[in-house]
Protein backbone atom coordinates (compact mmCIF):
# COMPACT_ATOMS: atom_id res chain seq x y z
CA UNK A 1 0.00 0.00 0.00
CA UNK A 2 2.75 2.32 1.07
CA UNK A 3 4.45 1.36 -2.56
CA UNK A 4 1.65 2.35 -4.71
CA UNK A 5 0.95 5.89 -2.70
CA UNK A 6 4.45 6.80 -3.43
CA UNK A 7 3.80 5.70 -6.91
CA UNK A 8 0.83 7.70 -7.45
CA UNK A 9 2.25 11.18 -5.34
CA UNK A 10 5.62 10.29 -7.71
CA UNK A 11 3.68 10.62 -10.80
CA UNK A 12 1.19 13.18 -10.08
CA UNK A 13 4.29 15.62 -9.29
CA UNK A 14 5.91 14.62 -12.29
CA UNK A 15 3.02 15.17 -14.86
CA UNK A 16 2.11 18.43 -12.75
CA UNK A 17 6.37 19.31 -13.67
CA UNK A 18 5.68 18.22 -17.57
CA UNK A 19 2.39 20.13 -17.08
CA UNK A 20 4.51 23.06 -15.92
CA UNK A 21 7.43 22.62 -18.16
CA UNK A 22 5.86 23.14 -21.43
CA UNK A 23 3.02 25.81 -21.03
CA UNK A 24 4.81 28.36 -18.80
CA UNK A 25 7.04 31.12 -21.47
CA UNK A 26 10.52 30.88 -21.82
CA UNK A 27 13.32 32.60 -23.13
CA UNK A 28 15.55 31.65 -25.36
CA UNK A 29 18.69 33.86 -26.87
CA UNK A 30 19.66 32.90 -29.72
CA UNK A 31 20.53 34.56 -33.79
CA UNK A 32 17.68 34.45 -36.50
CA UNK A 33 19.00 32.80 -39.51
CA UNK A 34 15.93 32.16 -41.90
CA UNK A 35 11.90 32.13 -41.73
CA UNK A 36 10.59 30.28 -43.67
CA UNK A 37 6.77 28.70 -44.26
CA UNK A 38 5.92 25.06 -45.01
CA UNK A 39 2.55 22.67 -45.48
CA UNK A 40 2.08 20.33 -42.61
CA UNK A 41 0.41 17.12 -42.49
CA UNK A 42 -0.58 16.81 -39.05
CA UNK A 43 -0.69 12.95 -37.82
CA UNK A 44 0.09 11.43 -34.04
CA UNK A 45 1.75 14.41 -32.96
CA UNK A 46 -1.35 17.08 -33.98
CA UNK A 47 -2.14 17.40 -30.19
CA UNK A 48 1.29 19.62 -30.63
CA UNK A 49 0.38 21.56 -32.73
CA UNK A 50 -1.72 24.91 -32.00
CA UNK A 51 -5.42 25.44 -33.40
CA UNK A 52 -5.47 26.92 -37.01
CA UNK A 53 -5.17 31.08 -37.08
CA UNK A 54 -7.97 32.28 -36.04
CA UNK A 55 -10.65 33.26 -38.42
CA UNK A 56 -9.28 30.05 -41.09
CA UNK A 57 -10.91 27.13 -41.65
CA UNK A 58 -10.65 24.29 -38.39
CA UNK A 59 -11.45 21.10 -40.57
CA UNK A 60 -8.58 20.51 -42.49
CA UNK A 61 -5.63 18.21 -41.78
CA UNK A 62 -2.69 19.98 -43.14
CA UNK A 63 -1.91 23.31 -43.42
CA UNK A 64 0.49 26.21 -44.09
CA UNK A 65 2.86 26.93 -41.23
CA UNK A 66 5.24 29.33 -40.15
CA UNK A 67 8.98 28.71 -38.99
CA UNK A 68 11.77 30.48 -37.04
CA UNK A 69 14.95 29.19 -37.88
CA UNK A 70 17.92 30.22 -35.67
CA UNK A 71 20.80 29.16 -34.09
CA UNK A 72 22.55 29.76 -29.94
CA UNK A 73 25.57 30.85 -28.82
CA UNK A 74 27.00 27.56 -28.14
CA UNK A 75 26.14 27.36 -32.21
CA UNK A 76 23.39 24.74 -31.28
CA UNK A 77 20.52 25.09 -33.93
CA UNK A 78 17.16 25.87 -32.37
CA UNK A 79 13.44 25.61 -35.00
CA UNK A 80 10.21 27.31 -33.76
CA UNK A 81 7.03 27.28 -35.10
CA UNK A 82 4.85 30.72 -35.15
CA UNK A 83 1.53 29.88 -34.55
CA UNK A 84 -2.01 31.20 -32.99
CA UNK A 85 -2.98 29.93 -29.88
CA UNK A 86 -6.73 32.43 -30.28
CA UNK A 87 -8.71 31.86 -27.26
CA UNK A 88 -7.43 28.33 -26.60
CA UNK A 89 -4.86 26.58 -24.24
CA UNK A 90 -1.84 27.76 -23.44
CA UNK A 91 -4.08 31.08 -22.84
CA UNK A 92 -1.35 33.42 -24.79
CA UNK A 93 -4.07 35.15 -26.37
CA UNK A 94 -1.77 35.61 -29.67
CA UNK A 95 -3.64 36.27 -32.35
CA UNK A 96 -0.10 38.45 -34.35
CA UNK A 97 1.71 35.10 -36.16
CA UNK A 98 1.82 37.09 -39.23
CA UNK A 99 3.53 40.06 -37.48
CA UNK A 100 5.56 38.02 -35.44
CA UNK A 101 7.24 36.29 -38.44
CA UNK A 102 7.87 39.80 -40.54
CA UNK A 103 9.81 40.96 -36.77
CA UNK A 104 11.92 37.87 -36.97
CA UNK A 105 12.52 38.72 -40.78
CA UNK A 106 14.24 41.61 -40.10
CA UNK A 107 16.13 40.75 -37.39
CA UNK A 108 18.07 37.98 -38.94
CA UNK A 109 21.37 38.17 -39.29
CA UNK A 110 24.80 36.72 -40.33
CA UNK A 111 28.06 35.25 -37.98
CA UNK A 112 30.20 37.78 -39.03
CA UNK A 113 27.43 40.25 -37.31
CA UNK A 114 25.07 38.85 -35.33
CA UNK A 115 22.31 40.42 -34.08
CA UNK A 116 21.08 38.78 -30.61
CA UNK A 117 17.46 38.06 -30.09
CA UNK A 118 15.06 37.01 -27.10
CA UNK A 119 12.53 34.22 -28.35
CA UNK A 120 9.91 34.16 -25.84
CA UNK A 121 8.18 30.55 -26.22
CA UNK A 122 6.37 27.61 -24.96
CA UNK A 123 6.77 23.79 -25.75
CA UNK A 124 9.38 21.42 -26.03
CA UNK A 125 11.50 20.82 -29.22
CA UNK A 126 11.75 16.88 -30.28
CA UNK A 127 13.44 15.41 -33.66
CA UNK A 128 12.13 12.12 -33.17
CA UNK A 129 8.18 13.63 -32.85
CA UNK A 130 8.65 16.89 -34.75
CA UNK A 131 7.73 18.71 -32.41
CA UNK A 132 8.43 22.64 -32.20
CA UNK A 133 7.79 25.39 -29.36
CA UNK A 134 5.68 27.91 -30.63
CA UNK A 135 7.49 31.49 -30.64
CA UNK A 136 5.03 34.25 -28.93
CA UNK A 137 7.66 37.05 -29.07
CA UNK A 138 10.89 38.09 -30.05
CA UNK A 139 12.94 40.70 -29.19
CA UNK A 140 16.54 42.28 -29.91
CA UNK A 141 18.78 42.34 -26.75
CA UNK A 142 22.52 43.24 -26.24
CA UNK A 143 23.75 40.33 -26.87
CA UNK A 144 24.01 36.33 -25.86
CA UNK A 145 24.49 36.91 -21.79
CA UNK A 146 21.74 39.12 -21.52
CA UNK A 147 19.16 37.66 -18.29
CA UNK A 148 15.93 37.86 -18.47
CA UNK A 149 14.43 36.95 -15.01
CA UNK A 150 10.83 34.64 -15.71
CA UNK A 151 8.84 37.11 -13.34
CA UNK A 152 5.41 35.67 -14.46
CA UNK A 153 6.65 32.06 -14.17
CA UNK A 154 7.60 32.76 -10.14
CA UNK A 155 4.31 34.50 -9.75
CA UNK A 156 2.53 31.60 -11.26
CA UNK A 157 4.31 28.73 -9.21
CA UNK A 158 4.21 31.00 -5.91
CA UNK A 159 0.06 30.68 -6.19
CA UNK A 160 0.45 27.12 -7.22
CA UNK A 161 2.80 26.39 -4.47
CA UNK A 162 0.61 28.56 -2.24
CA UNK A 163 -2.86 26.85 -3.00
CA UNK A 164 -1.25 23.44 -2.40
CA UNK A 165 0.04 24.49 0.90
CA UNK A 166 -3.79 25.71 1.59
CA UNK A 167 -5.15 22.76 0.41
CA UNK A 168 -2.62 20.83 2.32
CA UNK A 169 -3.11 22.22 5.54
CA UNK A 170 -7.45 21.99 5.32
CA UNK A 171 -7.11 18.33 4.44
CA UNK A 172 -4.84 17.83 7.52
CA UNK A 173 -7.12 20.03 9.80
CA UNK A 174 -9.87 17.84 7.81
CA UNK A 175 -8.18 14.55 8.70
CA UNK A 176 -7.36 14.92 11.71
CA UNK A 177 -10.75 16.40 13.36
CA UNK A 178 -12.98 13.93 11.21
CA UNK A 179 -11.68 10.83 9.79
CA UNK A 180 -8.59 10.44 12.47
CA UNK A 181 -11.46 10.20 15.13
CA UNK A 182 -13.39 7.56 12.98
CA UNK A 183 -10.62 5.40 12.76
CA UNK A 184 -9.58 5.38 16.13
CA UNK A 185 -13.30 4.43 17.40
CA UNK A 186 -13.28 1.56 14.93
CA UNK A 187 -9.67 0.59 15.90
CA UNK A 188 -11.17 0.88 19.27
CA UNK A 189 -14.05 -1.37 18.29
CA UNK A 190 -12.30 -4.14 16.78
CA UNK A 191 -9.77 -4.24 19.75
CA UNK A 192 -12.78 -4.57 22.21
CA UNK A 193 -14.32 -7.36 19.80
CA UNK A 194 -10.65 -9.29 19.76
CA UNK A 195 -10.96 -9.30 23.37
CA UNK A 196 -14.42 -10.46 23.72
CA UNK A 197 -14.24 -13.26 21.67
CA UNK A 198 -11.00 -14.31 23.09
CA UNK A 199 -12.97 -14.07 26.19
CA UNK A 200 -15.14 -16.10 25.15
CA UNK A 201 -12.86 -18.61 23.45
CA UNK A 202 -11.23 -18.95 27.15
CA UNK A 203 -14.68 -19.77 28.90
CA UNK A 204 -14.93 -22.43 26.61
CA UNK A 205 -11.81 -23.94 26.54
CA UNK A 206 -12.58 -24.09 30.72
CA UNK A 207 -15.89 -25.65 29.98
CA UNK A 208 -14.51 -28.62 27.86
CA UNK A 209 -11.70 -28.74 30.10
CA UNK A 210 -14.11 -29.55 33.17
CA UNK A 211 -15.76 -32.05 31.30
CA UNK A 212 -12.44 -34.21 30.01
CA UNK A 213 -11.79 -34.16 34.07
CA UNK A 214 -14.77 -35.56 35.09
CA UNK A 215 -14.42 -38.45 32.87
Amino acid sequence: MVYVKWAFWITFWVITAAFFHYTLPQHDIVRVTDTYEKRIDFGENSIFWAAPDVGNDTTTVNRDVFFIQTRMANDKVMVYRNEDTGWGWPPYFKFDTSNLQAEAADLKSGADAPQWVAIKHYGWRNEFLSIFPNAVGARAVAGPDVTIIPWLNIVILVIFAAVVWAIWVRWRRFRAARIDPVIEDLGDSLDAAGDNLAEKRGRLSRWLDSWKSKK
